[in-house]
């Protein structure tokens, strides 16, 4: 009565009362949020027998676990234990897909499942994380919220022979809105392949044969071209005043070549580094489409209109590199395969859509409107598209700092790079010149 007394008195002391048996219940609050941003790490290894894939997660990704604590909020790791294999096996072990050979891999056996704290560094290598995860776990004492706690987890797949073809579907995106994933596969003969990734990537083929590789990047390119609108317009600013096939062969040749050049050499790292490249490079794309716009207003002419394409499809090149270099590291060993067919599939794209857009432009010329002023209009649409997409990201492009580059050993070879690449582009617009000059000269006289 008198604490009751005393607490009715002081209402400051009733809410601290209060908050010291809030402190001590068993168990946190009942239900939790997705989390926004989540970072897994994956190992893959197949050994004699078996293929073993090793998963560490954020123990607040195992959402609708009402984890027990202890003292001042301290996750119980006694109590907490046995609940680690039900967590791993309801939100891991059931996302996680293995084909060997392209059959599916059925049976998996959970080996391991440890409650783990954020220093202990296991997830180094595939020994080491496999060692801790089927090692003693963390002494109970340990004081740690239950939410900066993470969950490792060892899962084992029955396989007939380690030579086989592995892929994987690792379905892990519903641990958190944004999740990325850095998964290591280890081959049979120690060596490492690394892929990082984000959300799901999708069937993941671990060691891809040439013809897979090929495969995959085809539909890569032609997905990026047919979604990429700022490339689109630019092939049809390139193309619109040129419906007979000798031009539109030559245009599309030069912008072809241009943009395989450049595509290829970034590919291989022959690209400056800085923050700013990228945003530099879209402000350039804005720029060509602009201008291929106004010169469609002025009047085009075939003997700069290739030439022009050459020199902006070299920008378009290291445009369409940026969407490429995330998905080089599924080639495998393959990268000038993969560089080849997704050029290809670039390709591909651009005919699909030359092949609907001319004859389209062509009849709306005919029964519509008269053909130049139709040019005019619709280059003014796109002009106007792309004069807001200049300044847009010219804007964005000015957030970042400039610095020159160290005159240094680095600076050096990558200028010998550049100077490659350069030349590479020059040899390849002389052979464009010569091709233009042998179209464009008359048929000689027969006697």
């Amino acid at each position: 009565m008198i604490v009751r007394l005393t607490a009715l008195r002081r209402p400051a002391l009733a809410v601290g009362v209060a908050a010291a048996l809030l402190a001590g219940r068993a168990t946190p609050l009942d239900a939790h949020d997705i989390p926004a941003r989540v970072t897994l790490f994956v190992f893959v290894k197949p050994e004699p027998g078996r293929l073993r894939v090793l998963v560490r997660a954020p123990l607040e990704t195992m959402r609708d676990m009402i984890w027990p604590s202890r003292g001042l909020g301290y996750l119980d790791f006694v109590k907490a234990a046995p609940m680690a294999r039900d967590a791993a096996q309801l939100w891991i072990a059931e996302y996680v897909d293995v084909r060997e050979n392209g059959e599916r891999l059925t049976a998996p056996r959970l080996i391991g499942a440890r409650i783990a704290l954020p220093s202990e560094r296991t997830f180094i290598d595939y020994d080491t994380a496999l060692a801790a995860i089927t090692g003693p776990p963390v002494p109970p004492a340990t004081e740690i919220p239950w939410n900066q706690a993470l969950i490792d987890v060892a899962i084992e797949y029955p396989i007939v022979s380690v030579e086989s073809e592995f892929a994987i579907r690792p379905r892990l995106a519903h641990l958190g809105a944004r999740t990325t994933t850095v998964l290591r596969y280890v081959t049979p003969d120690g060596a490492e392949r690394a892929y990082q990734y984000r959300d799901d990537p999708g069937l993941v083929r671990l060691d891809p044969r040439w013809y897979h590789a090929g495969w995959q990047f085809v539909k890569l390119g032609v997905r990026h071209i047919l979604a990429g609108v700022d490339h689109l317009l630019f092939v049809m600013c390139l193309v619109i005043p040129f419906r007979r096939l000798k031009p539109l062969i030559l245009i599309v040749t030069a912008f072809t070549l241009a943009h395989s050049i450049t595509l290829a050499s970034a590919a291989l790292g022959v690209v400056p580094d800085a923050l700013w490249f990228p945003p530099l490079i879209e402000v350039l794309v804005a720029a060509s489409i602009l201008y291929m716009a106004l010169e469609n207003v002025l009047g085009p002419k075939l003997e700069r209109r290739w030439l022009v394409a050459f020199g902006f499809g070299l920008v378009h090149g290291f445009a369409f590199s940026f969407a490429l270099s995330e998905s080089l590291q599924f080639a495998g060993r393959h990268l000038a395969v993969s560089l080849f067919t997704f050029n290809v599939g670039v390709e591909l794209g651009q005919v699909a859509v030359l092949a609907l857009a001319v004859p389209a432009v062509a009849f709306l010329f005919r029964r519509v409107v008269a053909e130049k002023v139709g040019i005019v209009i619709m280059s003014a649409f796109v002009a106007h598209t792309a004069y807001h997409w200049l300044v847009e990201r010219g804007a964005g492009l000015s957030e970042y700092s400039f610095t020159m580059p160290a005159m240094d050993v680095a600076f050096a070879v990558s200028a010998m790079r550049a100077a490659i690449v350069a030349l590479v582009a020059g040899a390849a617009a002389w052979l464009m010149w010569e091709i233009t000059r042998r179209f464009a000269k008359p048929p000689e006289a027969t006697p």
